[in-house]
């Protein structure tokens, strides 16, 4: 035991219940980006439908939320399956009392960046579009 990297407290319940809240909040927003990547996908399709009722012609732009559908689940399923990777190193981590040297945050910049390109594609989708 040295002083740069004190244990972590493993006797501690609160310790193991925070990286559990942790854990569900990275599952919530990987199933939040699931949801929300299927509602998009359907939205190209709600608007293929629009057209044939109202017999204009087909929007080209309109398959569009096909891909950032796609691409938005299968970002939450990878932030899904990395989280639940991640939860169980650090509890091993926490059980070894190396908690601070399994800990690192690249995934979640990781996940703020794919998130960032995909917002940034839409915006300058609907400036193109509008």
């Amino acid at each position: 035991m040295n002083k740069d990297n004190p244990p972590a407290s493993t006797g501690d319940p609160r310790t193991y219940l925070a990286m559990e809240r942790t854990f569900l909040a990275w599952v919530r927003t990987g199933v939040a980006l699931m949801g929300f990547g299927f509602v998009v996908a359907r939205f190209g399709l709600f608007l293929r439908e629009l057209a044939i009722e109202k017999l204009t012609p087909r929007d080209p732009h309109a398959s569009f939320s096909l891909p950032v559908g796609i691409t938005l689940i299968a970002i939450g399923v990878i932030v899904t399956l990395v989280a639940a990777i991640r939860h169980h190193r650090y509890i091993r981590a926490l059980d070894r009392g190396e908690f601070r040297r399994a800990f690192d945050t690249g995934f979640a910049f990781i996940v703020a960046g794919l998130l960032s390109l995909v917002g940034l594609a839409v915006a300058i989708y609907l400036a193109v579009l509008l």
